[in-house]
């Protein structure tokens, strides 16, 4: 079968298809015919050598979401059969034809959606879901800033905001595009980050107050200032850092009863599988009904797998770039 690696980092260049033995799953695994796999950019940066959690150590094999059909199972596994359509968030060597995965944590792809867009219910839909609920403690009628909102975990974090109630939804994006995008899928009001007066529009959206939740993945000056835009007794999550650089925050800026909680997805799986599995229900509802909708931006070959990473890097991205085996 095809795998994708890389024996050193840096370009998207480095990327190689490779031939390899299909794996056996082990005890409490299944094997799955992957049918689309989605790209994320932590593994962009860990292409890089930016060491964002998880593994970094060559020869480096990319992991992401893949959709596909469980054709063999390991010993001990009861929840799946042969046959069934799942979806999984696999750590390494996602980018294949075939993947091992641990069975907890296999979710059944709805009848609604294609493989494609299934790719965006474990780590993209779930990271949304729990930054939000758990670590932001979003309240109806509460005001939302969501940074990079077009993206795989941004364009959701929008329509899961505004489902669960949200009075405003602030979103931010770097192009007329992105925001026309974002205020499609419900955002009350969108700002071009990139103009030097972004947080002024921000505090002119909220009456100067600044936002009750704020969702920040980039990082930089980006994070300095959302800090500053978050309302008093309002909570900033950071769960990620887009541009790889992450400045200090100072106490005093904390000094209004703010509160800044980081997000980690595999932090929720490994300790809290019981708050997972019930994210997993609501998010099938808000999916299967309508009122959040993954979108796809691209479906590529895997033999593109290096115009995806290229495509990631530009980040003009709409939502998901998909890898189709």
């Amino acid at each position: 079968m095809r795998i994708v690696r890389h024996h050193e980092h840096g370009a998207p260049s480095v990327l190689r298809i490779e031939e390899t033995d299909t794996p056996r799953p082990g005890p409490g695994e299944v094997l799955i015919r992957a049918e689309a796999i989605g790209v994320t950019f932590a593994e962009v940066q860990r292409r890089q050598g930016i060491r964002i959690g998880g593994h970094a150590d060559l020869p480096g094999s990319p992991g992401g979401d893949v959709a596909g059909v469980v054709e063999a199972l390991g010993e001990g596994v009861t929840n799946a059969r042969t046959g069934d359509r799942v979806v999984v968030d696999v750590h390494r060597g996602a980018y294949a034809d075939h993947v091992v995965a641990d069975a907890s944590w296999l979710i059944r792809i709805p009848a609604e959606l294609d493989a494609a867009e299934a790719t965006l219910l474990p780590s993209p839909a779930q990271t949304a879901y729990h930054a939000i609920k758990e670590s932001g403690q979003l309240k109806p009628g509460e005001t939302i800033l969501i940074d990079a909102a077009s993206g795989g975990v941004g364009h959701l974090a929008v329509q899961i905001a505004k489902a669960m109630g949200a009075g405003k939804v602030i979103a931010t994006a770097s192009t007329q595009a992105k925001l026309d995008f974002v205020r499609d899928l419900g955002a009350d009001v969108t700002i071009n980050y990139t103009d030097d007066d972004w947080d002024q529009q921000v505090l002119a959206a909220t009456d100067g107050r600044g936002a009750d939740v704020v969702l920040e993945t980039v990082g930089g000056d980006i994070l300095t200032k959302s800090v500053q835009l978050t309302a008093q007794f309002g909570r900033l999550v950071f769960y990620g850092s887009a541009s790889g650089n992450v400045q200090p925050i100072h106490p005093l800026t904390l000094s209004r009863m703010k509160t800044v909680a980081g997000f980690a997805l595999y932090a929720m799986i490994y300790n809290r599988p019981e708050t997972i599995a019930a994210g997993q229900r609501e998010l099938l509802d808000l999916v299967t009904s309508g009122r959040v909708r993954p979108i796809v931006h691209t479906r590529l070959p895997l033999d593109e797998v290096v115009k995806a990473h290229e495509l990631m890097e530009a980040r003009t991205q709409l939502g998901k770039v998909v890898l189709i085996p």
